[in-house]
C-alpha cells in the first residue's frame, strides 16, 4: 500500500528537518524542494497527495508556484505557509482555492491536523459516523417501539433522515442497516396511522398540523401583522430534500421557523394540495364548491382551481388580502415571474407553485436514463440538489429575498421509493394511482393495507355510495393480477406517492426571513 506523499517547498527547508522526521515517523513519504521552480518540476514528474508551499520564496513566489501547480494538478490540496498575516495575501491565496493557510512558525500538531483534514477526512468522518450511528442504533430502535404520539414520530423521522444524510456522505456500507431500520420505522408508523388517523377527525384537538390548516396557521397571521409574504409550494418535496437545499437557502434567508406537518391522505396532489389552498378537506370542497372539485374518473386536470380555492378561503375568513397566483412548470415561467416582481409589490400575498420535483419524479418513472441517474434515494437527492442549484427557482428565491419578502416555504406531500407489489382487483372506474385506490368493488388483503370503508369519516368524497379507499403502506405498491408482471417490472424502485409512509406524510414547512 502506497504511503501518502507530501511535497514541502520552502527556501529554508533544512530548518524544517524536525517536522519532516516527525511526519516520516507518522508514516508519510515526504519530498522537499527549496524553491518554487523545483516544486513545479517535481509535480510534473510525481503526483502528490498534498503540497505545502512557503509564500515568500526567491524566484517564483508561493502564489506563483501555487498557480502553476494548479495548472498541472487542479485537484491536489495546497497549503500556504507564510510569515505574513497581511489580509490581501490571505485573500489571494484563498481566491486560488487553497486547502489551508498557516502562519509561521508552524508546529507539528498544526501540520498533522491539516493532513487529517485534507487527506484523511473522509475515512475519519466515515469511521466516526459509523461508530456514532452504531451507538444510537439501539436507542432509535427503542424509540420506534415506544412511539405513541405524532411528535414522537417526527423526532424519529428527523433522526433517520439525519443519519441517512450522514451515512450517505461517509460511504461506509452502513446504508443497508439504516434502510432496514427505516423500513421497520415505516411499518410501525403505518400501524400508528391506522390506530389514530380516524380519531384525529373525531377529535380535531388531537390532530397535528395538517394540509387544510396551513394558510390559517402559517400565512394569515403574518399577513395580519402587515408582512408582505410569498407562499412557495414545491410539489412532491420530501424532508430529506429540504435538509439538503437548506444550505443553499441559508445564503440569503434566515430560517425563522421550521417544522414538519402531516400531509393528509391520500398524499396526492388532487387531495393534499387542494386542501391547502381551500383550507378544507376534499369532501368539504366537493360539497361547498362542486364547480372546483374534479372526480377521479374525470379527464380534466385535478388542480386547475387552486387560485379560486384560495380566494374562497380568504373570503371565508373575512380577510381582505390582495394576492397573485403563479404555477411554474418550466424555467421560462420562473424567469418571467422574476421580471414581474416589481409589479407584485402592492400585493399582500403572492403564491408560487413549483412543479419541478413532481416532473422529475414522473420523468424518473418514464425514462430509462432518468432511472439510471436516480436509482436510489441518495442519487435522487443529488439530482434534486443539482437541479435546484442551477435552476431559475433558485434565482427566483434569491430575487424574492432581495425585495424583502418573507417566504413560507413548503410542499403538499412527499414520496417513497416502492419495491414490494400488492395485488388488488378493481373495476374500470378504479383510479390508477399506485399507492391508493378508491372504488366500490375492490378486492384486496385487508392486512396489507390501510382500509377506510367510510370516506366521509376522514374528510374524503365518495364517488359512489359504497366507495372504499385503501392506502398502501411501507414501500408497497398496487398491481392488477392481469398485468402483474408488467407492473412489477415497470414500477419497481420508482418513486410514488398517495399512501402511508414517513416520507409521504411528514413534510417540511419553513418561515424564511431575508438577510439584509
Amino acid at each position: 500500500m502506497r504511503k501518502d506523499r507530501i511535497l514541502w517547498a520552502d527556501d529554508e527547508i533544512d530548518l524544517l528537518r524536525p517536522h519532516i522526521l516527525f511526519l516520516e515517523e507518522k508514516g508519510y513519504e515526504v519530498h522537499t524542494a527549496s524553491n518554487g521552480k523545483d516544486a513545479v518540476d517535481m509535480c510534473r514528474e510525481t503526483s502528490f497527495d498534498i503540497i505545502f508551499l512557503d509564500e515568500n520564496m526567491p524566484g517564483l513566489s508561493g502564489l506563483e508556484t501555487l498557480s502553476q501547480i494548479k495548472n498541472i494538478d487542479p485537484n491536489v490540496p495546497l497549503v500556504m505557509i507564510t510569515k505574513s498575516e497581511e489580509e490581501d495575501i490571505m485573500n489571494m491565496a484563498i481566491g486560488q482555492k487553497i486547502a489551508d493557510y498557516l502562519t509561521k512558525p508552524v508546529n507539528p500538531s498544526q501540520i498533522l491536523l491539516t493532513l487529517k483534514k485534507n487527506i484523511h477526512q473522509r475515512e475519519i468522518v466515515s469511521e466516526h459516523t459509523t461508530s456514532a450511528y452504531r451507538s444510537e442504533f439501539g436507542q432509535i430502535g427503542m424509540q420506534i417501539n415506544d412511539s405513541f404520539s405524532y411528535e414522537d414520530w417526527v423526532e424519529i423521522y428527523k433522526k433517520l433522515v439525519y443519519w441517512e444524510l450522514e451515512l450517505s456522505e461517509a460511504e461506509n456500507g452502513m446504508e443497508e442497516l439504516l434502510m432496514t431500520q427505516k423500513n421497520e420505522a415505516n411499518s410501525a408508523f403505518s400501524k400508528f396511522i391506522k390506530r389514530n388517523y380516524l380519531d384525529w377527525f373525531h377529535s380535531p384537538e388531537k390532530r397535528p398540523l395538517t394540509s387544510p390548516e396551513i394558510f390559517k396557521t402559517k400565512v394569515f397571521p403574518l399577513l395580519d401583522k402587515g408582512e408582505k409574504v410569498f407562499f412557495v409550494l414545491v410539489d412532491n418535496f420530501r424532508y430529506d430534500q429540504w435538509c439538503l437545499l437548506r444550505g443553499l437557502i441559508n445564503e440569503f434567508y434566515h430560517i425563522e421557523e421550521e417544522e414538519i406537518y402531516c400531509a393528509m391522505l391520500p398524499t396526492a396532489t388532487q387531495y393534499a394540495r387542494n386542501a391547502i389552498f381551500s383550507g378544507l378537506f376534499p369532501r368539504q370542497i366537493q360539497e361547498m364548491f362542486p364547480e372546483f372539485w374534479v372526480e377521479e374518473e374525470e379527464e380534466e386536470g385535478k388542480n386547475l382551481y387552486e387560485k379560486e380555492l384560495l380566494e374562497t378561503q380568504i373570503q371565508r375568513f373575512r380577510k381582505r388580502y390582495n394576492f397573485s397566483y403563479h404555477k411554474i412548470n418550466e424555467s421560462s415561467f420562473c424567469e418571467r415571474l422574476i421580471q414581474q416582481l416589481p409589479q407584485l409589490e402592492d400585493n399582500n400575498l403572492n403564491v408560487c407553485v413549483l412543479n419541478f420535483i413532481d416532473m422529475l419524479s414522473h420523468a424518473r418513472t418514464d425514462s430509462k436514463m432518468m432511472r439510471e441517474l436516480a436509482n436510489d434515494n441518495k442519487a435522487y437527492r443529488s439530482l434534486t440538489m443539482s437541479w435546484f442549484k442551477h435552476s431559475s427557482a433558485y434565482d427566483l428565491l434569491k430575487a424574492i429575498a432581495q425585495r424583502g419578502y418573507k417566504v413560507v416555504f413548503t410542499t403538499d406531500h412527499g414520496m417513497i421509493q416502492v419495491s414490494n407489489t400488492i395485488k388488488v382487483i378493481g373495476d374500470r372506474a378504479t383510479n390508477v394511482n399506485l399507492r391508493y385506490k378508491v372504488g366500490k368493488s375492490l378486492s384486496y388483503n385487508k392486512k396489507e393495507v390501510f382500509e377506510v370503508k367510510k370516506p366521509e369519516e376522514i374528510g374524503l368524497p365518495s364517488p359512489n355510495v359504497s366507495s372504499t379507499y385503501i392506502f398502501a403502506t411501507n414501500n408497497d405498491f398496487f398491481a392488477y393480477p392481469n398485468n402483474y408482471n408488467y407492473y412489477v417490472n415497470y414500477f419497481k424502485n420508482t418513486f410514488q406517492h398517495g399512501g402511508v409512509s414517513l416520507e409521504e406524510m411528514l413534510v417540511p414547512i419553513a418561515l424564511l426571513s431575508p438577510k439584509k
